[in-house]
């Protein structure tokens, strides 16, 4: 298994061009075959915008991740931890199957989750399973038969919590490239490198994605449709199991929740939101963070950037947990800028209310 940075930055990188390159050819197929999101009571933008974007970090990610198994930096693998690098790859691309099939065809939720749920199911009988947890006082308890629930309830409810958070320019794969970056640093600090290549190509697709979907004076020019939010949240899972979870190490058991808190907690809230007002989870509304910080008055790329520093924080509180060199240091870049733009919007909620 690889050890020295170059793989890393080479799968970043190279997924960052490809999507660079490919994103305006997929903008301009996604227009044609009139692939299109349209404005509605609950959407945040005003003009179609094309949302097959998704293809583009899909292709990035995965052309990547063959060159550096092409160039063997995944080193020789036992079959176990072979299996669970498949277990991830072939299970976002059938995620990313199911969200184009959506993009396409507009399918329905209970159909999707089914889906998910069985494809969830088959990555964790290759081994993508969060098996054990390791307990203060206790030490290592082993799940047995609840394994299969809890990690394809992590799965599949990663990706959708991904997907929720999607609403708008530059928000999920803002938020995807921060925790995966986070993922990328703790994988390696738990000897986890192949998790850590894939976690490398994701950030990269998903910086160059913002080339596209972050404009700072203008709608975006693509959006990821379901095809990429789904991809993204469940290889951000998967890489979580992998190459977090399966450590023995105490802190491990909290990490993968520190990492993906913002769009689990906004998932989470959400759906209990609604259950209590006795709502189908399912049915789509404006109770996510994004949409109550725009209603309060924050602009929307001032929420956008508030999200990026709530997610850079819970990251940086994982490194510093996690015990690495100067995971502390981290944690206090973080606190500060998590202080400053709470600050931030702090005043523009109160300019707001006068």
């Amino acid at each position: 298994m690889v050890r020295e940075p170059l793989p890393f930055v080479v799968a970043f990188a190279l997924s960052a061009v490809v999507v660079w390159v490919t994103t305006p050819l997929v903008r301009s197929l996604g227009l044609r075959l009139g692939i299109v999101d349209k404005p509605s009571s609950r959407k945040m933008h005003k003009e179609p915008v094309a949302r097959i974007g998704g293809v583009s970090i899909f292709l990035g990610t995965a052309t990547a991740l063959l060159f550096c198994w092409w160039m063997g930096w995944f080193g020789v693998l036992p079959t176990p931890k072979e299996y669970e690098i498949w277990g991830v790859t072939i299970g976002g691309l059938l995620f990313f199957a199911i969200g184009l099939a959506d993009d396409f065809l507009d399918l329905p939720a209970l159909w999707r989750l089914v889906c998910q749920l069985v494809v969830a199911g088959l990555a964790w009988w290759v081994g993508v399973r969060i098996e054990f947890i390791t307990l203060p006082f206790v030490g290592l308890v082993q799940l047995g038969l609840i394994s299969f629930p809890i990690t394809v309830l992590w799965l599949a409810g990663i990706a959708n919590a991904v997907n929720w958070i999607d609403g708008l320019d530059g928000l999920a794969a803002g938020v995807s490239a921060i925790a995966a970056l986070v993922l990328l640093i703790t994988s390696l600090f738990m000897k986890q490198a192949g998790a850590g290549l894939i976690a490398a190509a994701l950030s990269g697709g998903c910086v160059a994605f913002l080339r596209y979907n972050f404009k700072p004076d203008r709608p975006a020019d693509i959006f990821m449709g379901d095809g990429g939010a789904y991809y993204l949240g469940f290889t951000l899972a998967g890489i979580s199991v992998i190459g977090v979870a399966k450590t023995v190490a105490t802190v491990a058991v909290i990490l993968p929740y520190l990492i993906l808190a913002v769009p689990l907690f906004d998932a989470v809230t959400v759906i209990l939101t609604r259950i209590y007002k006795g709502q189908s989870p399912f049915v789509a509304d404006k109770r996510h963070l994004h949409h109550r910080l725009v209603q309060a008055g924050v602009s929307k790329r001032h929420t956008v950037l508030f999200i990026y520093a709530l997610t850079l924080w819970v990251g940086s509180l994982a490194l510093a947990i996690s015990g690495m060199t100067a995971g502390g240091t981290y944690a206090a870049i973080g606190t500060a800028i998590m202080l400053y733009a709470g600050w931030r919007t702090w005043r523009r909620i109160r300019q707001n209310q006068d």
